[in-house]
């Protein structure tokens, strides 16, 4: 598990109105049908974002992330992965969350990112956590029409390295206490990406521990704001 209930996402840096934010259902092309949380800016910046949570799936952090995207002007869809297996539930405290990690694999978060992807206009770009922050490069790196992918703290062994690219760019963000996935797994998958031509860019947080991206871990309040200003960046650069 990554976030908690108390887990608030930190605010972007420039924050604008939200014209609107609902739970929805999509539907993928293999006939799932799963939850996700849609959240409209006042003011869009021309740019999508599909975010990927981490094991719990549609937890209410990621809700609320969806908003602060919405805030930072990008047209935002969360989904939820556990359609085909725990169906259109919510994913509270109480949910099983493991039960149903071991039952997805990466043609299911393929089918599932897809339809949001094209639920949404202009440049789509994934932003994952934990999990889903792997799966988000993942996705960028196969390209599956991705502007780019951003990923917080990945946990590599979620997925394979890449075999073919170039793909879609990605930055890749982690916390240098973190201990899901190690510095040698992620030299060596960054050795995959370049060995494919895959643009890719690292900042490590030194002293962060996995989930730093928390408004209630008040130490890395700096960080967090580091990464939304590489975020904000990463997809302008690249939109």
């Amino acid at each position: 598990m990554c976030h908690s209930t108390d887990s608030r996402p930190p605010a972007p840096p420039i924050q604008g109105e939200v014209t609107s934010q609902e739970q929805i259902e999509l539907t993928a092309a293999d006939g799932n049908r799963f939850l996700a949380y849609r959240a409209e800016p006042a003011e869009p910046n021309g740019r999508s974002v599909v975010i990927l949570p981490d094991v719990r799936g549609l937890h209410p952090f990621y809700k609320d992330l969806a908003v602060r995207f919405a805030e930072a002007g990008f047209r935002t869809i969360a989904i939820d992965y556990f359609g085909r297996t725990a169906g259109l539930g919510d994913r509270g405290d109480d949910f099983d969350y493991m039960a149903h990690v071991r039952q997805l694999n990466s043609d299911h978060v393929r089918a599932d990112a897809r339809a949001a992807t094209e639920a949404l206009d202009g440049p789509v770009f994934t932003v994952g956590f934990c999990m889903g922050g792997a799966h988000s490069w993942r996705q960028a790196a196969e390209g599956n029409g991705l502007a780019g992918g951003i990923g917080f703290y990945g946990a590599l062994q979620a997925i394979e390295e890449p075999q073919t690219g170039p793909g879609a760019p990605i930055l890749l963000l982690r916390g240098g206490a973190d201990t899901v996935s190690t510095p040698e797994d992620f030299d060596a998958f960054t050795a995959a990406l370049d060995r494919v031509g895959t643009e890719h860019e690292t900042h490590v947080y030194e002293g962060a521990p996995h989930s730093f991206f928390d408004r209630s871990y008040g130490e890395w309040a700096e960080a967090c704001q580091d990464a939304w200003r590489r975020i904000l960046s990463f997809t302008e650069r690249h939109a």
